[in-house]
């Protein structure tokens, strides 16, 4: 392959329209806006949900539920997946982040059972489901639960 050799995928580039070159060109005269109105004038903008003065869908529709503001949203690790760690080492949120394993890691991080454990492991975190800390206690490890929000 050469640079001269190359050739754009058909239907990938698009001559764009001449407005207002006259009636033959097909869009002269009104320039495809058709008569009056208001998507005739100058300045018209579409707006998100508008239906015309009809009540938009949006607030036709019932309101259902409640969204808490101060809801916690963690991010979840398995124990399974703290097994790549040294035998003897300090799991902390910084640790998780910099493997690549909590990337964004909101509120906090919070441990799930899944999987199994085989090495003692010193874990903290922001929350811990009831199997994982069993599961990270049984391997002879400990659980510290930090109040902090992660970094």
């Amino acid at each position: 392959m050469n640079l001269h050799t190359l050739k754009n995928t058909t239907g990938a580039r698009k001559t764009r329209k001449r407005l207002g070159r006259g009636m033959s060109s097909g869009l002269g005269k009104t320039s495809g806006r058709g008569h009056k109105g208001q998507y005739a004038r100058s300045g018209h903008k579409h707006k998100a949900g508008f239906e015309g003065g009809q009540m938009r869908l949006v607030r036709r529709l019932p309101k259902r539920g409640f969204k808490s503001l101060d809801q916690s949203v963690y991010v979840p690790v398995n124990v399974a997946d703290l097994e790549q760690f040294d035998d003897g080492t300090v799991v902390t949120p910084d640790a998780l982040q910099a493997i690549g394993m909590a990337k964004n890691a909101g509120d906090g991080i919070k441990i799930l059972g899944t999987g199994s454990l085989s090495k003692k492991l010193t874990v903290k975190a922001q929350a811990f489901s009831a199997s994982a800390k069993a599961k990270i206690e049984a391997a002879g490890g400990t659980c510290e639960v930090l109040t902090t929000k992660a970094t």
